[in-house]
């Protein structure tokens, strides 16, 4: 593919546009192109309309095998996405082919999924089985010396944000329920009974068709901690249901993961408090699921 005429994902670039990162987008070309001679590949047109943080396209080798290359911006919640792929080793999720880093950027190989289908195709309440199983497979101890970060950095951060947020006036919400979801957001991971590699953005949309297996993960955002925080990100793309009875989806989801179910329902209440400001219909779950 001709690199002066390369592609940009509509959403990459509303997104890049938002964060203040055209500089960056206009950098993707001549790391595509270097990739493409580095691995010895032939890189087609991206995915449309394309994800909020990387150029994503489909490739092939000169044998015929079917790949995805994948150009992200580096930001914290995804630095270790080649990481948590090398140690999962391909048992639930993609498989990783090659990496390569650049100064703003992380370019990622992996195995295509075909026929690629997400699993938001199907009906919710099979969609939640199918996450299940995969948290169960991808939850293993990493092994002394790993570099993955512990979860309580990206809760303290995202509770940074949210009480800069509250202060400023920003986010519209009771005082007395921002204190008790920010505070149980900071302090829960610290109360895991065990510590195991995390995706923390394991949805319906992150989980594709594929020949290899039935279903695989992709785009995981690894940190080490609570399992039972792995749940969430599945639960709150299920707005029907968290909307009209959260306390069932907190029991079936812990019942499928094996979690105690008022932790859940803990983390659930506190993620849709610091989340308001980006997504304020979770203020009403809040609400409804409050705890303490």
């Amino acid at each position: 593919m001709d690199a002066v005429g390369l592609p940009m994902p509509s959403t990459l670039v509303r997104a890049a546009q938002a964060e203040g990162r055209t500089a960056w987008l206009e950098k993707v070309p001549a790391i595509v192109t270097e990739l493409a001679r580095r691995w010895r590949i032939d890189v087609e047109a991206p995915f449309q309309p394309g994800g909020h943080t990387a150029w994503v396209a489909p490739a092939h080798t000169s044998e015929g095998d079917d790949l995805v290359v994948k150009v992200a911006w580096r930001h914290m919640e995804a630095d270790h996405e080649r990481d948590g792929l090398l140690f999962w080793a391909g048992g639930g999720a993609v498989r990783l082919v090659a990496s390569a880093e650049f100064e703003d950027a992380v370019a990622l190989l992996l195995e295509r999924c075909r026929p690629g289908t997400p699993l938001s195709s199907i009906a919710e309440v099979d969609q939640d089985e199918v996450v299940a199983g995969l948290l169960r497979r991808l939850w293993r101890e990493p092994p002394p010396g790993h570099p993955f970060r512990p979860l309580c950095d990206m809760c303290d951060a995202w509770a940074d944000e949210f009480e800069h947020n509250v202060a400023t006036g920003d986010v519209a919400i009771d005082r007395g329920l921002a204190a008790a979801g920010v505070e149980l957001f900071r302090t829960l991971p610290a109360t895991a009974d065990r510590s195991v590699l995390l995706c923390t953005d394991l949805h319906a949309g992150n989980v594709l068709a594929a020949t290899r297996e039935p279903w695989l993960a992709i785009d995981p955002k690894p940190f080490a901690g609570d399992r039972t925080y792995d749940a969430l990100q599945h639960m709150l793309n299920c707005d029907g249901r968290l909307r009209a009875d959260p306390r069932a989806l907190v029991g079936r989801m812990a019942g499928l993961l094996d979690l105690d179910a008022e932790r859940l329902a803990r983390w659930l209440f506190a993620r849709c408090v610091v989340e308001t400001a980006h997504w304020p219909g979770l203020l009403e779950v809040a609400r409804a699921i409050r705890v303490v």
